[in-house]
């Protein structure tokens, strides 16, 4: 039997709904670490099956650390609704400072990078969790980093 406990803490680690969180547990028979492979299974087959809907809202996203790096990330979704969620500028942040800690030269390297708040993850499973909880597809469009005294 899987408690609501689990559930909830399953839930505070992943950011899976409650009852993606409960199904997993119980495919995985109480195993946290199993939960959380299928969990990460499930947010990619749902990304795969959205990644060809139109996203065509979003944000601009600015990061600037330091005075010295800047990021500039154009960041889509479906919707209004969801471009306008507390969460998904939460993403655009957290993934503009990736780009100004880590340096990627494109899109590609960035998705591939390890996620500098959680190495277990990378970028592109990030994206995948965020399509997942969201519900719609979820696009990193373009970006700029600009260093201080760079040409």
């Amino acid at each position: 039997m899987i408690s609501t406990e689990d559930v909830g803490r399953l839930r505070q680690e992943t950011g899976a709904g409650v009852m993606a969180c409960k199904q997993a547990l119980e495919q995985a028979g109480g195993d946290f670490e199993k939960a959380k492979k299928v969990l990460r299974r499930d947010a990619q087959a749902i990304a795969q099956k959205k990644a060809e809907r139109a996203s065509e809202q979003g944000v601009i996203e600015v990061y600037v650390h330091g005075d010295k790096i800047g990021v500039l990330l154009e960041i889509s979704a479906e919707s209004d609704f969801v471009a306008k969620n507390e969460q998904f500028k939460k993403l655009a942040h957290e993934i503009a400072m990736q780009i100004a800690s880590m340096n990627p030269k494109d899109i590609e390297e960035l998705k591939n990078q390890v996620y500098i708040r959680d190495e277990s993850l990378k970028i592109q499973d990030l994206l995948e969790r965020a399509i997942a909880k969201m519900g719609e597809n979820i696009q990193l469009k373009r970006f700029v980093r600009f260093e201080l005294g760079e040409e």
